[in-house]
This record gives structure tokens, sequence and C-alpha cells, in this order.
């Protein structure tokens, strides 16, 4: 059976991951375990939704233009940049991923489960222009208040995913292996040399939307680089679990939907079984 390793404060405990992951949605690993950081991480409360006016992390823009001689526009926003580290503990021949809540992945899943207003099956075009003009002011009506019952709300493990350690490139003094070096030691725990960080390769994310650039890293590390719990930047908001995935059940983990992961972790499981895995002559179970 699949199992992921969850550092508490009792160290790396082996938790099955049909214990972990129960009915359509994940529920907790602190149902089987008394870590207390994931009680904590789930600890969500006074939900409120506000329009967006200033961020220091998204801004939203119109881009106007022609394309072969048709007038388009298209809405976007620009952020940063950023790397992530697909990190592999030499020591245990696992994985450490990260795992955090996020509220973006939590509202989602809030909006599969609201209740869709009846629309009639025929729409004039005046109608439909309405419809577009209100759009905006349709969708603040329809977004959840800090009053409404807890029952709308989905369970918070609804927002948490697994992810590849990461962070945003926002340190302009800073090289791509130095910003990912901070990455990995605030958010996992080890010390790992700049120099010793492999870069895997770089591409666009959200070409949709932000068109943003990550650049992927590779980290061997071992039990003797681990210098702290990890679990992020306290005082940059960061409440970050860190966990182990054995490296035999890798594949299995990367390709169960049930897990909520972000691509980055399915791609680099594969990329780790194609070019390090007869390194280390263990099956990944593909």
């Amino acid at each position: 059976m699949t199992a992921v390793c969850v550092l508490s404060s009792a160290g790396f405990r082996r938790i099955p991951l049909l214990s972990v992951f129960r009915g359509d949605r994940p529920t907790s690993p602190s149902h089987t375990t008394q870590a207390p950081l994931h009680s904590t991480m789930e600890e969500i409360s006074n939900i409120e939704v506000v329009p967006c006016t200033d961020s220091d992390y998204l801004k939203p823009f119109r881009l106007h233009y022609n394309q072969n001689g048709t007038k388009k526009s298209w809405d976007f926003m620009r952020t940063h940049d950023s790397v992530s580290v697909l990190i592999f503990n030499t020591t245990s021949h696992c994985f450490v991923l990260v795992k955090q809540f996020r509220p973006a992945v939590f509202m989602c899943e809030w909006e599969k489960t609201k209740t869709q207003p009846c629309q009639s099956a025929e729409k004039t075009e005046e109608g439909v222009a309405e419809a577009a003009a209100s759009s905006s002011e349709s969708q603040e009506a329809q977004a959840p208040t800090a009053g409404e019952s807890p029952s709308a709300w989905p369970p918070a493990a609804a927002g948490v995913t697994y992810e590849l350690c990461a962070g945003l490139v926002d340190k302009p003094n800073l090289s791509l292996e130095e910003i990912a070096r901070q990455e990995v030691l605030e958010e996992c725990g080890y010390d790992v040399p700049a120099s010793k960080l492999k870069r895997i390769t770089s591409y666009r994310s959200g070409v949709g939307v932000t068109g943003a650039n990550q650049t992927m890293f590779y980290a061997e590390v071992s039990d003797d680089n681990c210098v702290s719990a990890g679990g992020g930047d306290p005082r940059e908001g960061e409440l970050i679990e860190v966990v182990k995935i054995p490296l035999h059940e890798a594949m299995t983990f990367a390709y169960n939907e049930r897990i909520p992961k972000t691509m980055g972790v399915i791609f680099s499981f594969i990329w780790f079984h194609n070019n390090m895995s007869p390194k280390y002559k263990i099956s990944t179970n593909v």
C-alpha cells in the first residue's frame, strides 16, 4: 500500500495514503496521527471574499492587439517568475515534498459545490449583453461572505495540495540557484549549497493568464544536510508541512488523481525515473 511519511513533532511518521484520502476529497492525516501541524493548517475560519484592488503579487491588465487583420483583446495578469526544486533524500530514498493550504484551490472547490442558478434556455441578444455587462456584479453577489453558514464551505482539506519546494523570484540580487537554495532551507530544512543544485529545465506556467516562467532544479540531500524541521517562514505567513514520498511508490503517487498535486510533482517524478532512477537501481513502479 502506498504511504507518505509526514513530519511531526515526533519525527517522520508513515501514513497509508488510503488513510490520508477518503471519499471524494482528501482528509487530513490528523485523523491518524497527533501531529499538531495538521490541525493548525486546516483551522480555516472567518472566510471573506472581497475584490482585489491592489496586490504585490498580481497585476491585472487587458491587452489590445491586431492579429492577422483581426482586432483582439486578452486579459492577463503580471506576476513573479518562480523556482521549484525536486528534492531527493539519498539516506531514506524518498522524495521530499511540501504540503500547504492553497486558497485558490479551496475556492475552486467551493465553485464546484455552490448551487448554480437556473437559467432560461433561450436568451435574446439584449439579455446576453446585459449579462456580460453585469458579470462582475453578479460574481460579487454570488461570492460567499464571512457571515455565511459554515456548511456552505467545503472542508479546509479541499484546499490542501502536495507540491515541490518552490518560491518566487523576487530578490534581484540573488541568482536562481541561490533563491532555490533559500527555499529548500526555509521550507524543508535542508542546507544545500547552491552549487549542488542541478538545473532540470524551465517552462511557462499559466500561459493563458500569467505566462510566468518557472525554473526547476534537482537537489540530492541526506539526513546529514537536515538542519531544521522546515515549515516555511512564519513572518511571511507560511505554514508548510514536509512530506516524504518513498521512491518505489513515487509513480503510483504521481498518477493517483485523488491526491491533489501540482504538475511539477508529476513531471519531476517522471524526469527522475528517466534520468536518475538507474543510478539507484530501485524500481519506481512505472
